[in-house]
């Protein structure tokens, strides 16, 4: 992507002028996206980005800059003026880049950008058939293909040198059904980090019956009572839940600067002990699974609650200064354009040992939450509020009827200690987090769980 020589020169600039580490992040990144509406192609849209960031740090200081021109000259200059932000002085530097080596976790069959773009289509309108010929309330449907191919250079002033190649794809479902005036909308989108064979794993047809499913359903459905109740949240992208209400809290970005619920409570009690929550970088072929972090660590498994105990942060190289602790592997940006800090790659609560049916069937009163959809959070508090997709009524262990409209509103801690029930049928599901550096593809999972009292927010139908 450069010569090692220019990068080497690079990081010499950026430390010409003051600072005590440099770090150059080179990215080639091919991107694709088709999108359908009412089975007709609607977009059909490619495109290629190329840049280079340089990032100096002096002690807890942080300089960014980023530019597209990566001539040397352009560079060394861009460097220098970025160095002279800062006020010490590193005149001993000595470079030794020595490559590293991956482990390769998302191996690749079929690139994509070796598949015709009439296999991307096709699988497409084979979506669209099944989500729109699923039942006569679908109104409209929309489906879209995503992909994107990233590849990334890090070398840094401590003598690191990496490279890495990421591939992801992704399909969406979107259905629409309207019944007596009434629309409501189901949504489905499973990715991974995969070629085209991805779609060899998957049955696109069963995607776009799934958005369409939960749309009839929720359009059927009566409103949602309010009032505080045992709340069931299903598996997969459930866990959309702790990803957002506690795992922006467990992340360094947050807590080195004392404004996570989590700051100062490593090895203290923080949840029921039935839950083990887990962020997991190298899952094979997973949504968020890198080789490398944005900053070059090689990514890991981190166990960040264990039987209720906070065990780790998620930690970048800057914050992990401010807190005196090591890099989990945990540093992720969007682009060139964005400054790396800690975020989440596949995060999870772990399974436990009820089964679904015995969670329902020990249930008196409450609400089965079976998707999760849109949501907001304050990370210093944990205070969180999240949209039901598709809910259901328990009552006597029994699942009564579908009700819509219902909201979850509580504070992340407090759930994780109210967890009284851990499913066995841990899954994931895939999403776009967006934080200070920007927006990045993230799993979120868990089993199916149960929670002894949450707020749920709601509202009675036409009289």
């Amino acid at each position: 992507m450069l010569k090692r020589s220019v990068i080497e020169n690079v990081l010499y600039a950026a430390l010409s002028m003051g600072g005590d580490f440099a770090e150059i992040f080179i990215e080639d990144k091919r991107t694709g996206s088709i999108r359908l509406v009412g089975g007709l192609i609607e977009n059909n849209l490619s495109g290629r980005d190329y840049g280079v960031g340089i990032r100096i740090l002096d002690k807890f200081n942080c300089i960014y800059a980023y530019t597209s021109d990566s001539s040397e000259e352009n560079l060394i200059k861009v460097a220098k003026e970025a160095g002279a932000a800062l006020d010490s002085f590193k005149t001993d530097l000595v470079l030794n880049l020595v490559r590293r080596d991956l482990v390769e976790n998302s191996p690749i069959i079929k690139g994509l950008s070796k598949t015709p773009k009439s296999a991307k289509v096709d699988i497409l309108k084979r979506a669209y058939n099944a989500a729109k010929d699923y039942n006569q309330v679908v109104s409209q449907v929309t489906t879209s293909y995503l992909e994107e191919e990233q590849h990334i250079l890090i070398a840094n002033s401590d003598g690191l040198l990496a490279e890495d190649n990421r591939i992801r794809t992704r399909i969406a479902v979107s259905s629409v059904a309207s019944f007596n005036g009434e629309m409501q909308q189901g949504h489905y989108a499973p990715g991974a980090s995969m070629g085209f064979e991805f779609y060899d794993n998957v049955k696109v047809e069963d995607i776009g019956i799934e958005a369409s499913r939960i749309a009839k359903t929720m359009v059927h459905a009566d409103y949602c009572p309010s009032g505080n109740m045992q709340v069931i949240i299903d598996n997969e992208f459930g866990g959309v839940l702790f990803h957002e209400a506690c795992g922006h809290g467990l992340e360094a970005a947050f807590v080195s600067k004392g404004t996570s619920a989590f700051a100062g409570k490593m090895g203290q009690v923080v949840a029921s002990p039935l839950v083990t929550a887990i962020d997991d970088g190298t899952i094979k072929n997973g949504w968020g699974t890198t080789n490398i972090d944005d900053e070059g660590s090689l990514t890991q498994r981190n166990v960040l609650i264990e039987n209720g105990i906070l065990k780790s942060y998620l930690i970048d190289k800057l914050n992990g200064r401010r807190m005196g602790m090591d890099s989990t592997g945990s540093s992720r940006r969007q682009s060139y354009r964005f400054s790396p800090t800690s975020r989440m790659n596949n995060t999870f609560i772990d399974g436990g040992k009820s089964k679904l049916e015995d969670i329902i069937a020990n249930t008196e009163s409450g609400l089965y939450a079976k998707k999760l959809g849109g949501g907001s959070v304050n990370p210093a508090t944990g205070d969180f509020n999240f949209a039901v997709m598709e809910g259901y009524i328990v009552e006597n262990g029994r699942i009564i009827k579908p009700v819509r409209g219902a909201t979850l509103i509580g504070n992340g801690t407090k759930v994780l200690e109210l967890i009284d029930m851990v499913g066995d049928n841990l899954n994931l599901g895939q999403g776009m987090c967006g934080s200070s550096s920007g927006s990045i593809p993230a799993n979120v999972g868990q089993p199916t769980i149960r929670v002894k009292s949450i707020t749920v927010g709601g509202r009675k139908g036409d009289e």
